[in-house]
């Protein structure tokens, strides 16, 4: 067209961008992307079916080889047992025949000796083979058994061992295209991540479900989860980490488990919950998400998080993982600032649940109460910001909708506060030794 190569060039480099900023471009090229991403997982997951069913029935051969091999010595061991057990008293029997034969002829021998002997002799020598006739017993030899009693060894093989184990063989292992489980969601928590899964076969009847996890440097899944829910939160995560996540299932009756979900993969960025240390009366675990009311004499007062680190739009949770002797000024829940010298969170700038059910909002004690907190019991805090007018005569510059869940029951209530709080603490307190709390 007599245009010189620089134009042609960005002409060229124009018309590129444009196909490569139109919507159709760009959705073709995800599907290109999607499609080369099912292609390599198709790859993928068929090299690792065939590595594990080479690896299974070599395995298998192995075993069988070895066991074949240990019944094969069984056998013949006993063989030996009954052969020798069967000749041992043919060879005595053999013994005293012989013996007997042996001295009868002897004796002949003798008696022949004392006939042809010297007549001055032979009184005496007949005076001794006399007595020597007298005490033999040739009449006494055992018997000889009779062949039918004597012990023939033949083996017994079943050739439906033969049927039995390829009925087995053919009927062993399966090529399943689709597990019947699939992990769904992933949702980041504070030092955890949620895991949700669900049933995909609709033909499957679930029993238990098995979840495992492996940090992305590790070679292993290892189980953290074995049981009927749905859902499990795997708690000593570290944050901004990789893990990968996969789900089976074993059906209603079974004992074997389905293949496994494809592997997924979560992180979570939000800051790991932990307890303040060195509060005298609290002993606190090495990833300090876990306090213990110690036996210390120390009253213990209350102890707070190291860091306003519950956010409105989270749900914090808290586990009782042990028990002891109850006090009305227990108390579990979150505060806008730690405030030294209380013995609760019975106080302003607080809310919190006692380990009576009790529900208090700035120190003040709320009508609707829940269950009495036990051991195994999940205590729940929910918050959502909800904005107040400029005219409204509570006074406060916004509120907090505040929803407390435990033992499958919740209250829920509005909490007004003077200020704005972006995050907030959280804290327990227990009079007396044995309560301990986990906290996610």
């Amino acid at each position: 067209s007599g245009m010189d190569p620089e134009g042609e060039a960005l002409l060229l480099q124009e018309a590129r961008e444009s196909i490569e900023a139109a919507p159709s471009y760009r959705l073709g090229a995800r599907q290109a992307r999607g499609k080369k991403k099912r292609k390599n997982q198709i790859k993928e997951s068929a090299a690792l079916t065939r590595e594990v069913l080479e690896q299974h029935f070599n395995d298998l051969k192995g075993t069988l080889r070895k066991l074949l091999d240990e019944r094969l010595v069984l056998l013949l061991q006993e063989v030996d047992a009954i052969e020798q057990e069967s000749i041992k008293p043919l060879d005595e029997c053999q013994k005293l025949i012989e013996h007997g034969v042996s001295t009868a002829d002897d004796l002949l021998q003798e008696g022949e000796c004392v006939i042809h002997g010297v007549m001055g002799e032979q009184n005496e020598k007949l005076c001794s083979f006399t007595k020597k006739a007298l005490h033999i017993q040739l009449d006494s030899l055992p018997e000889v058994p009779a062949l039918v009693d004597v012990p023939c060894l033949s083996a017994q093989l079943d050739d439906c061992l033969l049927t039995i184990v390829k009925n087995q063989i053919f009927n062993h292992g399966t090529v399943a295209s689709r597990p019947p489980v699939q992990i769904e969601e992933l949702t980041e928590k504070p030092g955890g991540i949620l895991v949700r899964w669900c049933k995909v076969d609709d033909d499957f009847i679930p029993q238990d479900y098995r979840l495992q996890s492996r940090k992305s440097t590790a070679h292993h899944f290892e189980d953290v989860y074995v049981g009927s829910e749905m859902e499990f939160i795997v708690l000593q995560i570290d944050p901004n980490v990789d893990y990968q996540f996969r789900v089976c299932a074993r059906g209603d009756g079974r004992q074997e488990w389905s293949p496994w979900s494809i592997p997924q993969t979560g992180r979570s960025t939000l800051v790991p919950h932990e307890w303040t240390a060195g509060l005298e009366g609290y002993s606190l675990s090495s990833r300090r998400n876990i306090a213990l009311r110690n036996d210390s004499q120390s009253c213990g007062g209350v102890l707070y998080s190291k860091a306003p680190t519950y956010f409105c739009g989270q749900t914090l949770t808290f586990r009782i993982e042990a028990v002891g002797q109850l006090d009305k000024r227990d108390s579990i829940g979150v505060c806008v600032e730690q405030q030294n010298g209380y013995d609760s969170l019975q106080r302003d700038k607080a809310v919190c649940i006692s380990t009576n059910g009790a529900v208090f909002v700035n120190g003040k004690e709320m009508t609707n109460q829940l269950p009495a907190v036990t051991c195994g019991s999940t205590v729940t805090f929910d918050m959502e910001v909800v904005h107040l007018g400029p005219n409204n005569n509570e006074g406060g510059s916004f509120k907090l909708r505040v929803t407390i869940s435990s033992n499958n029951r919740e209250v829920v209530f509005d909490w007004v506060l003077d200020h704005s709080c972006g995050s907030l603490y959280f804290g327990c307190s227990f009079s007396y030794p044995g309560w301990k709390v986990l906290v996610f």
